[in-house]
């Protein structure tokens, strides 16, 4: 007959199974009694377990905060569905919930939040995401910006000015020291560098250059601060001795020794605002250290043929400097020195030094004066030796024109 011919069986019958929660409603109803209706009429929450009202659901209900601040009342009898908690799980959860207190203290700051934080409990600050990332590409940018414009604030340095003439004789370290006095009696700092061997600088200060320990040529062969050869006297003097005669030499195979002035003061740039270099009457390496060190070159001449001779060697050496080694240096102005107004031969030669270098004479002449010779015996400038002189007028005058070109 095929699967027609089969019987068919009757489904088994579905066995009733209780619902856990039954019983324990059942139980409920049996321990709670009956209200009346005024109490029923009260303002209390919906829901079997707002009914409940023995002696210890009513001590879990006081510790318990609002059902509205901590969780949702349970649903009615009817929608509770077999995976529902049961009425003890409801109870111990209760029981657990913060205190009323704790509660209201989240809502007494304005209602912000129920829970407290941990920072105001005493306890460690919480570690946001940020703090465990790594600078962004905009903190990166931020702080190169912030760099370059701290780069950009200008720092004061000191004006390097070198004393140079390849002719000798014609009053440069004379001028080298009492125009950086001038410079100090006006309120400047200033330094001065004698990078002459045969040391008259620093022998005009009253320092033998015979018993220096330290001078210049450490400073240019060995590399030595050259703040520890400066000597304090009517001003601050890196001192040299008679080793300088063979820094040359010394300085042949060092690489970069055109700079080596240079590396040195910038040590003591910002302490100073006036650096004064007396160079020897040559244009060999040491006058080239000045130069390339300097901002500012003033040429002393004296006046007459032999000495004027000299002032297109050094422009040619400058212009050297300025195309391979220090583009900014330039010639601050001639000073006429040793004038003899008495004779026609000084008065013809400074027409000379106008006709040809025009606005680069400075106005001021230095005049011969024997004060000039006598304050060397004293260690002392001219400025110093003889404050009233003529001699000390001519180098005040001097400074006034040097900073007035200064500030225009």
């Amino acid at each position: 007959m095929g699967f027609l011919s089969r019987k068919k069986h009757a489904p088994a019958p579905v066995e009733e199974t209780k619902n856990p929660i039954e019983d324990e409603l059942r139980e409920m109803e049996e321990l709670v009694p009956e209200r009346s209706a005024a109490e029923d009429s009260g303002d209390r929450a919906a829901g079997p377990v707002a009914d409940i009202d023995s002696p210890a659901l009513r001590e879990s209900s006081i510790s318990a905060p609002p059902a509205a601040d901590t969780h949702e009342a349970p649903a009615p009898v009817e929608s509770v569905v077999g995976q529902a908690p049961s009425v003890h799980e409801v109870f111990r959860e209760e029981a657990a919930a913060p205190s009323p207190e704790v509660a209201d203290v989240g809502r007494d700051e304005g209602d912000q939040s129920s829970s407290l934080d941990p920072e105001d409990e005493g306890g460690p600050a919480r570690m946001r995401a940020i703090d465990l990332l790594g600078p962004s590409r905009q903190d990166v940018i931020r702080d190169r910006q912030e760099a370059e414009v701290a780069a950009q604030v200008p720092v004061k340095h000191a004006e390097v000015i070198a004393f140079a003439n390849q002719k000798g004789g014609v009053a440069k370290t004379t001028t080298t020291l009492n125009l950086a006095v001038a410079f100090a009696e006006s309120g400047y700092r200033v330094l001065c560098v004698d990078l002459d061997p045969q040391g008259n600088l620093t022998m005009s200060q009253g320092v033998d250059p015979d018993k220096v320990e330290k001078s210049l040529y450490d400073v240019l062969v060995h590399d030595m601060p050259i703040a520890e050869i400066i000597v304090k006297r009517e001003i601050d003097i890196a001192v040299a001795s008679i080793d300088l005669a063979g820094a040359e030499i010394a300085m042949s195979t060092k690489i970069g020794r055109e700079r080596s002035l240079e590396k040195a003061l910038k040590e003591v740039s910002a302490d100073y605002d006036f650096v004064c270099i007396d160079t020897p009457p040559s244009l060999g390496l040491l006058t080239i250290n000045a130069l390339t060190a300097a901002n500012k070159v003033i040429v002393p001449v004296q006046c007459e043929y032999l000495s004027m001779r000299g002032l297109v060697q050094l422009q040619n050496t400058l212009r050297m400097i300025q195309d391979n080694l220090n583009p900014d240096v330039r010639i601050e102005g001639i000073l006429p020195t040793m004038l003899d107004t008495r004779t026609v031969h000084a008065k013809e030669a400074v027409e000379i030094l106008e006709e040809n270098f025009g606005d680069l004479v400075f106005r001021s002449r230095i005049k011969k004066a024997i004060k000039f010779a006598e304050a060397p015996v004293k260690g002392a400038s001219v400025l110093k030796y003889d404050p009233e002189s003529n001699a000390a007028g001519y180098y005040r005058e001097l400074a006034k024109e040097v900073l007035a070109n200064e500030s225009a």
